[in-house]
């Protein structure tokens, strides 16, 4: 594997992956440094000549064994059954879920701050409007965009795409 395919998976993978590590370790700057080890750990193994005939595969699975390496030195108790195996529904989970934060990323500034405090904070359109400095009206208006933008972005110009954690 040459340096430019390895740039390439890495590209590809680096937000599933993070996804991924999330769910195990609960903690997204925990996850981000274990899935940088991850890729350090696959980038030797290729430059050492070590032959990876699926890399994503071998990422999940690397991945997965870094964060339990993480967690057993970092938690008293470790239960490894409910750690995720990286079987073909978690890594569909991770790029599903990557692909989701990627849109809400490119929402437009203010909107992606309004629709995080609604969303993720559970705030409500009065408290938003109020912490903000703004009307309700705004508020609103903020969110029928995020919507609208995120709706097209997830849609693949076909069926409605469902989120999830909405």
């Amino acid at each position: 594997m040459t340096a430019k395919e390895f740039e390439t998976y890495f590209k590809r993978l680096y937000l599933p992956l993070g996804m991924y590590a999330l769910r195990i370790v609960g903690d997204a700057d925990v996850a981000e440094d274990l899935e940088q080890d991850a890729f350090m750990k696959a980038w030797l193994y290729v430059e050492n000549g070590g032959e990876i005939d699926n890399f994503s595969s071998f990422m999940y699975r690397t991945l997965r064994n870094v964060c339990l390496t993480y967690l057993r030195n970092h938690r008293e108790t470790l239960e490894e059954s409910f750690i995720p195996e990286a079987g073909e529904e978690e890594i569909d989970t991770s790029f599903r879920d990557a692909r989701i934060w990627k849109a809400i990323d490119d929402l437009p500034e203010k909107c992606r701050e309004v629709f995080l405090m609604s969303k993720r904070d559970g705030l409500t359109n009065d408290e938003i409007a109020e912490e903000l400095g703004i009307s309700v009206k705004t508020v609103k208006n903020q969110m029928t965009k995020a919507f609208s933008r995120l709706r097209e972005a997830l849609s693949d110009g076909h069926k409605p795409f469902f989120l999830p954690f909405l």
